[in-house]
């Protein structure tokens, strides 16, 4: 199993606003910058893990824009209404056990999306590729990409891209050390 993070973060690091507001990344985005990958990214997963306040966001945008399936990490939704069968459900276990759950389904690649289901997935070691677009902008404050304790962990950067002259995009492989010692990736 593969889990993948596909975000955007203003240079100090935040993925939104305080209030959850994202009016900050179409503000930088002119259209010139086409969507920084994300549709090729959408095309290499099988899946997508998302916290419930992401999932409340973008089930609030005017059309629903996965056709992946779609599991709502949460621990306060007992269930979603049926207009979501077949588009989405939710989850309440620990990110270890859900990878395992949804590897022995069959899917192979995770797209881990939000905030508080980033971190839960870094907290248990899972995250396997970080991609991150940088918009020019310093929010002073905000949700945090990275939040809470977790164990040191090492990346390579794999690529950088320039979007439109104005996005930077970079992709990050997770490097690990076999029982051997030796790194792999």
């Amino acid at each position: 199993m593969t889990c993948s993070v596909f975000t955007a973060t203003s240079i100090d690091g935040f993925i939104a606003r305080i209030d959850g507001s994202l009016d900050w990344l179409t503000q930088h985005n002119n259209g010139a910058a086409g969507d920084c990958g994300y549709d090729s990214f959408l095309r290499t997963v099988d899946a997508i893990v998302m916290g419930r306040a992401t999932f409340e966001f973008v089930s609030g945008l005017n059309e629903w824009p996965y056709s992946l399936p779609v599991f709502v990490l949460s621990s306060t939704i007992g269930s979603l209404s049926p207009v979501w069968d077949g588009r989405a459900s939710v989850v309440n276990e620990s990110p270890n056990i859900l990878v395992t759950s949804l590897a022995e389904r069959g899917f192979k690649h995770l797209y881990i999306d939000g905030g508080k289901t980033v971190s839960s997935f870094l907290q248990d070691d899972l995250i396997d590729t970080i991609i991150i677009t940088t918009v020019p902008v310093l929010l002073g404050t905000g949700v945090p990409l990275f939040s809470g304790d977790r164990p040191e962990q090492r990346f390579e950067r794999v690529r950088t891209e320039v979007f439109g002259a104005v996005l930077v995009t970079t992709t990050y492989r997770r490097i690990r050390r076999s029982e051997n010692g030796k790194q792999r990736r």
